[in-house]
């Protein structure tokens, strides 16, 4: 195996292929560049393209990683390649350092690499890589495939297979011995220090060829960084105590509130790094609440009682203030004894929440409005009204401004890039203001001094310090302190938020280009927009306060009419004894319906008479689904972005316009894509509620690309692009295979959209690609063969009677698509083909026994949740008759387990929200077993982290552990939760 060290960045394999496609490089092979024609032919091309920095640079090479888990040496085995501009060669092992102090990179060509990196890859990191190439393992390989088939093989592949088998193994021995003799960090003060790493990068596997991990557990900062993809671990949440980014690093958010001399700690940890003070302890926790909008928590600090209100405000009709990227904090003191004390609060935040590396230096400033301050003078001075923003900024190269003494920005952070879920680019920023405080001061610098000097003196020096570094060294802190004096009630307000600008990266038919964030259109600058949210806090709160109350009577509505116990305000009561209890009950629900329960298995609550589930006794549904929806919705819109169009989209055939935003949907903690159509889809109930426009911009981007011709396949895309926020679509066709699922997933948001708006003219616009789909799906739902659902996890299987039934739905749809768009003769064909397809699929989906559907056709001994059938009742398609949602809603309580039921036979594990789009096709009796076993799960799971879409129905309702950990974190499919809102309003509309 060839080992190279480069020079260079990496450059996405999607890039690759959109740039050879649009500049007609024929010559060319996207998969691999590294080949002599293809690095002579892409030489060419970028010397036309890009004279500037190619004058600068020597030919450059298109290094190729072969990844050690690629078992069959297969090409590309990366998603990017490296376009370098040094390259040093080896059969064996390199001297790092010599070879690197031998390469004397002059500036004037790095700096043409980064120029040149701006332009086709911009946000990658340039610098030195270790890359593996197996192109003799290729030969080898290739020598053993003809032999096994019978063909000769010439003498030079013969001896590179054997080179390639000696260089394994001497490769293999030597590997081990270099990292056994790795000098491990430091420890000290329970931090990393690492010592002579020049260079300071990362290897967090490091591996041979075979797959084999030669570092064990050992994650340590080396001073060059693998072409293996890394491998990070999950950190846990500590409630109260620290925001936790998972995976990574825990951020630090630091709270006080001091009562006449005495400071209470009540967010953060940042006192366990200071000696022991008589006069600093923790608060008391008391209560904590939410709604859609708000998480509240109350603490009492000795005679005071202390609540931080959390506002993320979720306006689904405001589009300006909905894409504001900020939320609030409020912090109040309230005299418990009716008497006046003296109050100050302190808050900072730490560095974290800007870097996902803790060895790279940050820098920040702190600006009055939008004007910089250095420091000095009185803060309290500029008056309440004055608004203070910490800037944090994001990875920079630095160099000395030749003016002033401050530093300047020189070259862009990493545009468009982010690590383990963190954006590596735009700024984290954290506002306050003096407001009505006697004494307002701020100050910046390491956490230990800061925290010490504020509860030895109860303020701050306005000072900001300017010894820019890596918040794992000496930690830098942003803080303010608020001196109220002696007073009976006080409040504080903090905005915090990361902002990116530009926000998305998007293909067009002029290439791909940056956008803009919406609120840059409604706001301005980032100081007018910081500004205006700090400012609006009192109108934010009624808009919310009226969604929140909006929310509490539609569920309210839902169940007084749906035969159900109505939303109550009132306090909730003692939990039924069976929540923390090891003994079994035998009782009498609120229904008078009898049950047995035994906490020690996993059936959960049975029927008596016939063993069948039941829903959580003594709990009321509509409570349960209130809890739900409210701590769903926030989730739900933190996973979109809006931004303003290209001015030209290069599309012929698009509704865009420039006074309408595209919104764009990070598929957050599993896949990373953006506009996941089979994340989009199960998410449609939320805004076919709270607002149905949302739905048309997110869709249409990928319109835009499928009609732009930018995608060749005949059936629909499954995402805009595989790393968010890069929405350059597969111009190759090479995306996630999911034809049925994502093309009648199109069809339906399609005319759910048309069903709850009435816009005609959108179906108009889009029904030649709209039929390009149903075309596909004529071909291939009724029977899928081998693919995979939007259940992807689950893997592979023939013939899924739930991805058949969603096809048959979407043709069924399309009937009444093609007659909106005044195509009658196909709108009869469409409904007669569905039709038929539906009276097929009842022979092949359905059990003999006639109990229930299968998860496979004829697969006996299966069943699985159908959720597929909901939009068939949330579009009132009338293809599927009342007996089959009759014959699923009478199953399910056969096959329930204490926190619902399970997505299918081949495991144990359940989805929320399909499990809630099947609830909405349900009696009321099986819905309360869906519903009332959801909300049973938020209180008892053992999960760790945010809303889980995914989890066991079994024992702890943890994370599914079979056949692999997985874990959903704060995914938007929550908008699956209001399917019974959204199906409500559907009945209302007609």
């Amino acid at each position: 195996m060839s080992v190279f060290l480069v020079h260079g960045f990496k450059w996405a394999r999607n890039e690759i292929r959109v740039h050879v496609v649009l500049q007609e490089v024929d010559d060319a092979a996207p998969n691999n560049l590294m080949s002599g024609e293809s690095e002579e032919a892409m030489n060419e091309n970028f010397r036309d393209l890009y004279p500037g920095p190619m004058a600068k640079l020597p030919p450059l090479r298109f290094i190729e990683p072969l990844n050690a888990n690629n078992e069959k040496f297969k090409y590309p085995s990366e998603p990017y390649a490296f376009v370098v501009d040094a390259v040093v060669q080896s059969e064996d092992w390199i001297d790092v350092t010599d070879a690197m102090n031998k390469a004397h990179i002059p500036a004037s060509q790095w700096d043409a690499m980064a120029d040149l990196r701006d332009i086709i890859a911009r946000g990658e990191k340039i610098g030195w890589f270790v890359v593996h190439n197996g192109d003799r393992e290729l030969a080898k390989q290739e020598r053993l495939r003809k032999e096994a088939n019978g063909f000769q093989t010439s003498a030079d592949e013969t001896e590179a297979a054997e080179q390639a088998e000696a260089i394994e193994s001497k490769y293999s021995k030597e590997l081990g011995e270099k990292v056994a003799k790795m000098q491990l960090p430091n420890k000290s003060n329970g931090k990393e220090e690492v010592k002579d790493a020049p260079h300071q990068l990362c290897i967090w596997q490091m591996t041979d060829f075979k797959g084999t991990d030669l570092t064990a557990n050992r994650q340590e900062t080396w001073e060059i960084q693998e072409a293996f993809p890394r491998r990070f671990e999950m950190k846990p949440w500590k409630i109260l105590i620290i925001v936790p980014r998972w995976p990574g690093t825990p951020l630090g958010w630091e709270g006080i509130v001091t009562v006449d001399g005495i400071s209470y700690e009540y967010l953060g940890m940042g006192s366990t790094t200071l000696p022991k003070l008589p006069n600093l302890q923790p608060a008391v926790p008391l209560t904590v609440s939410y709604d859609s909008q708000y998480s509240n928590f109350t603490f009492a600090a000795g005679p005071v009682e202390v609540t931080a209100s959390f506002l993320s405000s979720v306006l689904p009709t405001d589009l300006c203030r909905t894409s504001i990227p900020l939320s609030y904090l409020t912090t109040s003191a309230r005299s418990t004894d009716n008497k006046d004390h003296s109050i100050q609060f302190y808050s900072d935040v730490n560095a974290a929440w800007s870097a996902f590396e803790s060895n790279v230096t940050i820098q920040w400033d702190l600006y009055e409005g939008s004007n910089a301050v250095t420091g000095g003078g009185n803060a309290t001075e500029g008056g309440p009204s004055s608004i203070y923003s910490w800037f944090v900024i994001r990875p920079h190269k630095l160099s000395k401004s030749l003016t002033v003494n401050r530093f300047v920005y020189l070259q862009k952070a990493y545009e468009f890039a982010e690590e383990t879920e963190v954006a590596l680019w735009g700024n984290f920023t954290y506002s306050s203001s003096p407001m009505s405080a006697q004494n307002f001061s701020f100050e910046s610098g390491f956490s230990g001094d800061l925290r010490y000097r504020y509860v030895m003196q109860h303020s701050l020096q306005d000072a900001v310090d300017m010894d820019y570094r890596p918040f794992a060294m000496r930690e830098p802190v942003f803080a303010y302190a608020h001196d109220f004096g002696s007073v009976s009630s006080a409040s504080v307000r903090y905005t915090i938020g990361s902002v990116q600008q530009p926000i998305v990266r998007y293909l067009t038919g002029q290439g791909v280009v940056p956008l803009q964030p919406w609120w840059s259109k409604c706001y301005g600058d980032i100081y007018q927009m910081i500004n205006f949210h700090f400012n609006d806090f009192n109108q934010t709160q009624i808009l919310a306060s009226q969604f929140e109350n909006q929310l509490k009577t539609d569920v309210d509505a839902y169940y007084g009419a749906n035969m159900a116990m109505v939303y109550s305000n009132s306090t909730p009561g003692i939990p039924p004894p069976y929540a923390n209890s090891s003994q079994g009950y035998n009782g009498t629900d609120q229904f008078g319906e009898q049950y047995i329960f035994d906490p020690g298995n996993g059936y959960g609550f049975l029927d008596a008479q016939n063993f069948t589930g039941i829903a959580i006794p003594d709990v009321e549904e509509a409570q349960a689904y209130y809890s739900i929806v409210a701590l769903s919705t926030r989730q739900i819109m933190g996973a979109y972005t809006f931004a303003i169009p290209p001015s030209s989209s290069g599309c012929s055939n698009t509704t865009s316009n420039a006074t309408e935003p595209l919104m764009f949907q990070k598929e957050i903690s599993s896949d990373g894509n953006v506009n996941t159509v089979d994340v989009m889809y199960p998410a449609m109930p939320f805004f076919l509620y709270a607002n149905p426009a949302l739905l048309r911009y997110n869709l249409e981007p990928l319109y835009q690309n499928q009609e732009g011709g930018f995608y060749p396949n005949e059936y629909s895309m499954h995402d805009l692009g595989s790393h968010y926020p890069n929405a350059t679509g597969h111009v190759e066709g090479d995306d996630e295979y999911m034809p049925v699922e994502e093309s009648g997933n199109m069809i339906l948001m399609s005319y759910a959209y048309y069903k709850f708006t009435s816009d005609a003219a959108y179906l108009q616009a889009h029904y030649p690609k709209l039929q390009q789909y149903a075309s596909y799906l004529i071909r291939f739902s009724l029977t899928p063969g081998l693919q995979l659902s939007t259940d992807d996890f689950a893997g592979q299987l023939v013939n899924q009677t739930n991805l058949a039934i969603k096809g048959i739905v979407g043709l069924a749809a399309m009937g009444e698509i093609a007659s909106i768009a005044n195509d009658e003769q196909s709108a009869a064909n469409y409904s007669a083909t569905a039709q038929s397809f539906y009276t097929q699929w009842e022979q092949f989906a359905i059990d003999p026994s006639g109990t229930h559907t299968l998860l496979s056709y004829q697969w006996r001994s299966s069943y699985s949740l159908l959720y597929n059938t909901y939009p068939s009742l949330l579009l009132n398609l009338s293809i599927i008759p009342d007996s089959l949602f009759e014959m699923q809603s009478a199953f399910y309580p056969s096959v329930s387990q204490v926190f619902g039921v399970p997505l299918d036979s081949r495991h144990s594990y359940t989805k929320s929200d399909e499990s809630m789009w099947t609830a909405a096709t349900c009696s009321p009796e099986t819905r309360r077993l869906f519903v009332n076993g959801l909300g049973y799960w938020l209180n008892e799971t053992s999960t760790d982290r945010a809303f889980s879409d995914l989890f066991e129905t079994i024992d702890t309702g943890s994370y599914p552990a079979s056949p692999g950990p997985i874990y959903f974190i704060a995914r938007p499919v929550a908008g699956g939760h209001f399917s019974l809102l959204a199906l409500d309003k559907s009945r209302k509309l007609g």
